[in-house]
């Protein structure tokens, strides 16, 4: 059966308006989605947003909006495919499935369970069901080859809050309701929706905290659209946020009294104050407007407005968090709100316990944030979270250690360091299973392509992300259209594959054959704050409160409170201190990320609602930068110590000329050219560095 819908005028077309809500980002925005149902199949005709979903309240974006698009893009996954090259053909599941359980069992038989990996990219963090089984089928294997996303670009954010707060899940939400100074450095939610923390409906959000009498300040090398909403812009050169906040926490520590209170919630602060006023080693004030091209009454406007609002809410983004100083800088984010009394306090940071989560009903111990030992390739990457950084993999692979890969909502050809490498590697592997919706660079070297349902063919519910929300809430969907062609979820794939090696990776008591998404969520909803029946019949969601405080204080909080002399920050920082005033890089030019309106990573790069537009990638530079390169859509390369990159020059004023812009997740533009997965490696989290890359400019 087509999955597009007969002749709108046909009077047997029926068209029924669904709530659900988007999957593409943190925000998860409700969203109505309406399909026009008939003889012939369905058509997803529109997707707007949800008037009655009580955050993102009728907001969405293009992404979301470009949702039918993809559900009925030409190009989707329709049949499992074998095979790599001209070899490759459509098969049957039941074929596919016998093929790679005989190959997992060789593989583990031949070379134990850690010849297999996994890798869980963004788009498997938004299927519920289908991540849950993927991280059970790699645990009931028995495999410590673990990878996801988060050691691509945000690493440093559960790093400090395992080393600081004593839990790597610790993630601080904007208490918008109350906070009188929002602070943003290399973050941009007006297109992004926040990093980690989720801003829906971001640009009437920050128009109602300005209303209410608060402000906004931004730190970013770019004057990004989030500027024209906020009150106040520092264009700081490249890679020097931490610089702002290092010299805002100095200025806190020289208050004998505001020092003297801290200490009462936190240790370590005489420690990072030693650092930080050290006369020649530490931050001062020539060095940090040296490098951050700012003076001494910006930065002091900055500070008065930090000590007018007493509690401040400040984020961090992807500009800051792809950086070598990326741990460094969210260490100095952290002390600037423990040192202001912000973090789990009304009108700072507040800690999202979660709506189906539930962590403050939960004793925790707090971790010390020893790392684990690396793998046999790579001993000197760290292990944490549960998983090995995505640096290493290749180096698995190419060392033997793995034949079989499976990535799920992933293109890692385009997300990890080295892109040809990476490419070369994959194309190697013995067994390598993408499950996915449409063709990347990754499904071209697969040997088995599974077809996975898109976000609305499936059940979902807000597990894992609602930590992330504005507010204690959750919500849960059915299907909006049935799965047509050979489609089929990635915890059905996952858990039949799983049985066919004599193991479950579904929750007890659970199979493939007699169970549904419904089955597999259920238990979530029933432990839920408001319980199955709360959940299930709130079709725009359900809000259980609004920021709560307080409980990571009385139940995570190592003894002493919050950690801010955690020696493997307070070294780091050392460190980086001593490679800036050494540094001499003044007219540099150096690569960083910047997020667009309508791709999300490497997904819907060239879909787009109907009438609207798709994204470009372009190198963007300041206009003085320019002017020896072309004119705009001249074709310019990009060199870094690793590789080159070309693509189609434009001029951006919005830009600080030290910058060169480039955003990720492309394939003709693949920035991870210019990264090393052996060389430039954070080695705290053992995320490869791709923004600050040093990097020069000729024409193609």
């Amino acid at each position: 059966m087509s999955d597009r819908g007969g002749d709108v005028g046909d009077d047997r077309i029926e068209r029924v308006e669904h709530r659900t809500f988007c999957r593409v980002c943190n925000a998860m925005c409700g969203i109505v989605v309406t399909v026009a149902q008939g003889p012939g199949g369905h058509e997803v005709e529109r997707v707007r947003g949800d008037h009655d979903h009580p955050l993102s309240r009728g907001y969405t974006c293009p992404k979301g909006r470009a949702l039918g698009a993809l559900h009925h893009e030409p190009r989707r996954l329709d049949r499992p495919l074998v095979g790599r090259g001209d070899a490759r053909r459509a098969a049957a599941w039941d074929e596919v499935l016998d093929d790679l359980a005989a190959r997992f069992r060789d593989a583990v038989s031949t070379g134990g369970p850690d010849s297999v990996a996994m890798y869980l990219a963004s788009g498997s963090a938004f299927d519920t069901a289908g991540r849950r089984a993927a991280e059970r089928f790699l645990q009931v294997l028995g495999s410590a080859q673990k990878y996801t996303a988060t050691t691509i670009d945000t690493p440093c954010k559960p790093l400090v809050a395992e080393l600081v707060g004593g839990w790597s899940g610790l993630t601080p939400v904007w208490d918008h309701e109350r906070s009188r100074l929002l602070v943003l450095f290399g973050c941009n939610p007006v297109v992004s929706h926040g990093h980690s923390n989720a801003v829906p409906d971001p640009v009437e959000r920050l128009r109602e905290h300005r209303a209410a009498g608060g402000r906004v300040w931004v730190v970013d090398p770019r004057r990004t659209e989030t500027v024209s909403r906020a009150d106040h812009h520092l264009q700081v050169r490249p890679g020097s946020d931490w610089l702002v906040l290092g010299w805002l926490v100095r200025r806190l520590l020289d208050e004998p009294a505001r020092r003297a209170d801290a200490t009462t919630r936190a240790t370590g602060i005489e420690v990072l104050a030693d650092v930080l006023d050290d006369p020649e080693t530490g931050l001062t004030d020539d060095l940090v407007t040296r490098g951050t091209g700012l003076g001494l009454d910006l930065l002091g406007q900055l500070l008065d407005a930090v000590l007018d609002a007493g509690r401040i809410s400040a984020l961090t983004g992807t500009g800051t968090s792809m950086a070598a100083t990326a741990d460094t800088t969210e260490h100095l984010l952290w002390a600037l709100h423990v040192l202001t009394d912000s973090y789990d306090r009304p009108g700072g940071m507040w800690f999202n316990p979660g709506y189906l989560g539930r962590m403050d009903t939960r004793d925790w111990e707090p971790s010390d944030g020893t790392a684990g030992a690396g793998p046999p390739s790579r001993p000197e990457l760290p292990r944490r979270f549960g998983e090995w950084p995505c640096a290493a993999l290749v180096s698995e692979i190419e060392a033997g250690h793995v034949t079989t890969l499976v990535v799920v909502g992933g293109n890692p050809v385009t997300a990890f360091p080295d892109a040809e490498r990476t490419r070369a590697a994959l194309a190697s592997l013995e067994t390598l299973v993408v499950l996915d919706i449409l063709p990347t660079e990754t499904t071209e070297v697969a040997t088995h392509v599974l077809p996975a349902v898109d976000q609305l063919e499936r059940a979902d519910t807000t597990w894992l992300l609602d930590g992330y929300q504005l507010a204690v809430a959750a919500q849960a969907t059915t299907a909006v259209v049935a799965p047509t062609a050979e489609r089929r979820p990635v915890w059905w794939a996952l858990g039949s594959l799983a049985e066919r090696l004599g193991l479950s990776a579904l929750p007890r008591g659970l199979d493939v054959a007699t169970s549904t998404e419904a089955d597999l969520l259920r238990p979530l909803y029933e432990r839920s704050l408001g319980g199955l029946e709360e959940v299930v019949s709130n079709p725009s969601g359900v809000v259980g409160s609004g920021a709560v405080f307080g409980w990571v204080h009385d139940r995570v909080l190592p003894p002493g409170g919050w950690r801010l002399g955690a020696e493997p920050l307070v070294d780091q920082l050392r460190r980086h201190l001593a490679e800036a005033h050494a540094r001499d890089d003044e007219g540099a030019l150096v690569l960083i990320p910047h997020r667009q309106l309508r791709t999300m990573n490497s997904q819907l790069r060239d879909i787009a609602a109907p009438g609207a537009r798709t994204d470009e990638v372009t190198v963007r530079v300041h206009p003085s930068v320019a002017v020896d390169l072309g004119n705009d859509g001249s074709a310019v390369t990009v060199t870094s110590a690793h590789g080159s990159v070309t693509g189609r020059l434009r001029a951006d004023d919005r830009l600080h000329p030290g910058a060169v812009a480039v955003a990720h997740g492309w394939g003709d533009v693949n920035v991870s050219r210019l990264t090393s997965a052996d060389d430039d490696i954070d080695p705290l989290t053992g995320m490869v560095l791709q923004s600050g890359v040093p990097v020069t400019l000729r024409r193609a």
